[in-house]
């Protein structure tokens, strides 16, 4: 079902808009199912990943399986086509040049008395990447992932791609992940990868910080083990929503809407606002009509079935601004004839996409900046993934004697106040 609904800021809410809202990227199975595995790999390591891939992936692997081989990566290249092998290698060049652009400079400034400070910035030493693979192989997520730790000059990027009941992940992923810079590469999906990055074992060693999107139970997976690494994001099933004045074919926005809700988990966002009524209606027919010649129509019938799909009519564009600013979604697109003034307004989303030429799709496989980003109303409190993700901010201080004799009764004076008479005099020792 699709429902049309009229939402305004100053009237009590729909109950469909407080729900739609509402919505969690942390489902109680999800949680439930997470915590469980973890622990089990926690306590036996390899025995408890091999058991679980043979589980939910259906292969049966021993820990000496869990890595793909050097072998198979450069079979894998033979077997993409060459026209794909130049849409990745166009993918990742783009990827590259937008990350290599956008990593934060190391600066510094002069204290009063002489000195300097400032921040610079150091790579991680090793990081995981986690790519989907279960109803689609993410060969992007491979690209908008690991392009970018590379470009933060990280030595050993680790990735885990489920690989099904063959044991072989599919070909154009482990060539996207090879070019992009993956320097390990293992057959290993869901929450079991979670835990086999965050924890260790004795085939696999731990990382730093686990990043990439995932299913439910993966983004669960991720959030409980913060904490023994670091995470990016919550980045949990996809979702979208498109502000419309009526300037864009209806039947654009209508695949703009379909392109996320065909992902495949059933627990896709899709949310169109206008303030043209008809126009609303004009896109469900279209919606319904574009359903009906998709690959995966049937994966968009469970997002259907689960109110996955709502529309808001507006009493104007601007007020169905604030309401996209409630949803946080993590794309968003601006279908109107004013998207660049109007962009000036978003508070919390994950990626804008300005104009009638700007589909999320370009967003999702070549424009440049990743498509790894915050779901699930994240987008109120969490970026996009950055090759900054990757690095370490060090902040750090040179004083002059000089900076110091200007500051020593200030320290002494909190020193004091807090109790701590070792860090007073730390700084009046000196100028005994």
């Amino acid at each position: 079902m699709v429902r049309i609904v009229e939402w305004s800021a100053e009237k009590p809410q729909s109950k469909y808009v407080t729900k739609f809202l509402a919505r969690s990227a942390f489902p109680e199975e999800a949680e439930k199912a997470a915590a469980e595995v973890l622990a089990a790999i926690r306590a036996e390591g390899d025995r408890a990943v091999a058991r679980y891939v043979a589980k939910f992936e259906g292969a049966k692997l021993t820990p000496k399986r869990f890595r793909v081989t050097e072998d198979e990566l450069a079979a894998a290249e033979a077997q993409v086509p060459p026209a794909l092998r130049r849409a990745v290698k166009d993918a990742y060049t783009r990827v590259m040049r937008f990350s290599k652009a956008s990593l934060k400079a190391p600066w510094t400034m002069k204290t009063p008395k002489g000195g300097t400070a400032g921040e610079f910035y150091s790579p991680m030493d090793r990081v995981g990447v986690y790519v989907p693979g279960g109803t689609a192989p993410l060969a992007s997520t491979s690209v908008m992932t690991v392009t970018l730790a590379k470009a933060a000059g990280v030595k050993e990027i680790v990735a885990c791609t489920p690989a099904g009941p063959t044991g072989t992940p599919n070909p154009v992923l482990l060539y996207a992940l090879r070019l992009a810079g993956a320097t390990e590469v293992y057959r290993v999906g869901g929450i079991q990868a979670i835990g086999l990055m965050a924890f260790g074992t004795k085939t696999v060693r731990k990382v730093q910080k686990i990043v990439g999107p995932g299913n439910a139970f993966v983004t669960a997976a991720k959030r409980q083990v913060y904490g023994y690494v670091g995470i990016d994001q919550v980045a949990g099933p996809s979702e979208i929503a498109v502000l419309a004045d009526g300037t864009v074919p209806a039947k654009w926005v209508a695949a703009d809407l379909l392109s996320q809700a065909e992902h495949g988990s059933g627990w896709e966002k899709s949310l169109l606002v206008t303030a043209d009524a008809a126009f609303a209606e004009a896109v469900r027919r279209e919606m319904f009509a574009q359903t009906e010649t998709l690959s995966r129509k049937a994966l968009i019938q469970r997002v259907f079935d689960r109110d996955g799909v709502l529309f808001c009519v507006t009493p104007t564009v601007e007020e169905g601004l604030e309401l996209v600013n409630r949803f946080a979604p993590e794309h968003f697109e601006i279908m109107c004839r004013d998207a660049l003034k109007l962009m000036k307004g978003v508070r919390a989303a994950g990626a804008v996409f300005a104009g009638a030429w700007t589909p999320e799709s370009a967003g999702d496989f070549v424009a440049g900046p990743s498509h790894v980003l915050p779901t699930g109303g994240a987008a109120n409190m969490f970026n996009g993934l950055t090759p900054d993700d990757f690095r370490r901010r060090h902040s750090f201080v040179a004083f002059t004697r000089g900076d110091l004799a200007e500051t020593k009764a200030t320290i002494e004076a909190f020193a004091q106040v807090e109790g701590l008479d070792a860090h007073g005099r730390a700084a009046s020792i000196r100028f005994e």
